[in-house]
């Protein structure tokens, strides 16, 4: 199997994990030294755990936040993804108190692997400007 395909495997299995805060996924597809950034956190958040706690953040503002891969491209070690993010603005969200609305927004997010296979890098592309008008805050 070539390594294009192997990234594709990969980025099933995030998919998963990241829907489901699977830490032990989170451990096998995820550098420790990895740097995450988040609105939530001054400093970067670190590895699997700290990827996860950016799924948290997002399950505090949406608590039924489902990402889907809609369209996938594979290089060698990098991959773009294409997702489609739902979910019910039911917690608080960036200082945003609930509206109990439903978003469906279009997030591409650029992955990057290290010489292991494990993800090293994870670039959003204005993801939150559309979760943000999705809620009504723009």
């Amino acid at each position: 199997m070539e390594q294009r395909e192997k990234n594709i495997q990969l980025m099933q299995k995030f998919e998963t994990m990241i829907n489901t805060a699977d830490e032990k996924l989170a451990e096998e597809l995820v550098a420790s030294d990895a740097p995450f950034f988040t609105p939530a956190s001054p400093e970067p958040l670190y590895g699997g755990k700290g990827y996860l706690s950016v799924v948290h953040w997002m399950r505090s503002g949406f608590s039924d936040v489902k990402w889907k891969i809609k369209d996938i491209i594979a290089g060698d070690d990098k991959v773009a993804v294409k997702w489609e993010l739902t979910g019910t603005h039911d917690g608080e969200f960036m200082g945003i108190k609930p509206s109990g609305k439903k978003i469906s927004v279009c997030v591409m997010n650029f992955y990057y692997f290290n010489k292991d296979g494990k993800v090293i890098n994870d670039i959003a592309a204005e993801g939150m400007i559309g979760i943000l008008r999705g809620i009504g805050a723009m």
